[in-house]
């Protein structure tokens, strides 16, 4: 007889995942939540202690992925084009956002089509969207789940079984996230770090790929809670969507005042969207672009050595380290998207302000003079060397 391989098994109906050692298939088991379900290669995965180690990529295997993943992009951005008019450089840094496995957090007025955009992009991708508008009401438990005490229709017993929130999903909308009380808001930050719930002492995996993308409306201020700067920084991408130019407008007007538009097509699916992510990570990067991240992160620091004076003037706090981890994996998403596999300390000032703009916290003379975020990290590009 061989021996038992030692697998991680779901339940079906709520999710909660069990370690179990398994010798044949067809076996039944029964989940605390009273749910009764067999033992499939679907609900089944390996121990990761008895996974075979990956397989790295050849150089032909990775170039014939890069022009694939840059096909795809294309084919993405036509299709969202039958509903969105314009904002390709918005839609390029989510696309980066997205394969790079970070979330985005999508800043702009009323009216231009934040929340359309991220559905349009769901739709062309197999996966599941579902969105969540966020008000002051709003309970931790409407984004998580709860449970709810239930009787088993067979043995007439009474247990709590876990409802899962609309958190379980792809893609997760989380449609004006500062109009919500901090204690909601902090429901996600598990889900985004992690990717996992807990609640009443159990904790239950999300799927992948796991992607939340937030709008926040920058003009209204009652009845609003900004978030803090420790959520904020799990963002990898603040991205901020202005008006468009007056063609674009006209088109939009036109467009979107006669009949229906058409479906949009799925075009990857989970499977394939994981693979990418992972291709991405596999994206060399030299010691002197890295070096370079790090140094213009150190220089948003207003106590570090050798910073601008200007920096030291009106920066209160500046970047983490996951500031620069979000450059390097956007910048390889980046340069991927677009049929190339190195990186340059170009591709990583281009990220500079979508990266770095909510992670550069401005103290009372920055305000005072009407200076933001960006103000600081351009002027800082422009001074930043990129040799040592």
């Amino acid at each position: 007889m061989s021996d038992a391989i030692a697998v991680t098994v779901q339940c079906p109906e709520c999710g909660k995942t069990y370690k179990m050692s398994h010798t044949s298939p067809g076996k039944r088991a029964r989940c605390r939540c009273g749910c009764q379900f067999e033992i499939t290669p679907e609900n089944v995965a390996p121990d990761d202690s008895r996974q075979p180690q990956r397989r790295e990529l050849s150089d032909d295997e990775a170039l014939a992925a890069v022009e694939r993943m840059t096909k795809l992009k294309a084919a993405i951005l036509s299709e969202v084009g039958k509903i969105i008019v314009g904002q390709r450089g918005v839609l390029e840094q989510i696309l980066a956002a997205f394969f790079a496995g970070g979330h985005c957090l999508v800043l702009g007025v009323p009216g231009l089509a934040k929340t359309l955009m991220v559905h349009s992009l769901a739709q062309t991708m197999h996966l599941n969207f579902k969105r969540i508008q966020f008000t002051p009401d709003l309970m931790p438990t409407d984004i998580t789940g709860t449970k709810i005490l239930e009787e088993d229709p067979d043995t007439r017993q009474r247990r709590f079984t876990f409802h899962k929130g609309p958190i379980f999903t792809n893609v997760l909308l989380a449609d004006e996230i500062n109009r919500t009380p901090p204690k909601t808001q902090a429901a996600l930050l598990e889900a985004m770090q992690e990717h996992q719930v807990t609640t009443g002492g159990d904790t239950y995996k999300l799927p992948a790929p796991f992607l939340v993308l937030a709008t926040q409306n920058p003009l209204e201020l009652e009845g609003t809670y900004p978030l803090p700067e420790a959520q904020l920084d799990r963002f990898i991408l603040l991205v901020k969507v202005d008006y468009p130019s007056l063609e674009e407008e006209e088109k939009i007007l036109l467009s979107t005042t006669g009949s229906d538009g058409e479906a949009l097509k799925s075009l990857v699916d989970a499977r394939s969207v994981t693979m990418y992510q992972d291709l991405v990570r596999r994206v060399p990067v030299s010691e002197h672009v890295a070096n370079y991240a790090a140094r213009l992160c150190r220089a948003t620091r207003p106590k570090a050595d050798d910073v601008p004076d200007f920096v030291k003037k009106y920066v209160r706090y500046g970047c983490g380290p996951r500031a620069g981890q979000s450059l390097l994996l956007c910048a390889k998403a980046h340069v991927v998207l677009n049929g190339r596999f190195n990186v340059s300390c170009e591709d990583i000032r281009n990220y500079a302000l979508p990266v770095m703009r909510h992670r550069v916290i401005l103290n009372f003379a920055a305000a005072s003079e009407g200076l933001d975020s960006d103000d600081i990290i351009t002027r800082l590009l422009e001074t930043a060397s990129e040799s040592q």
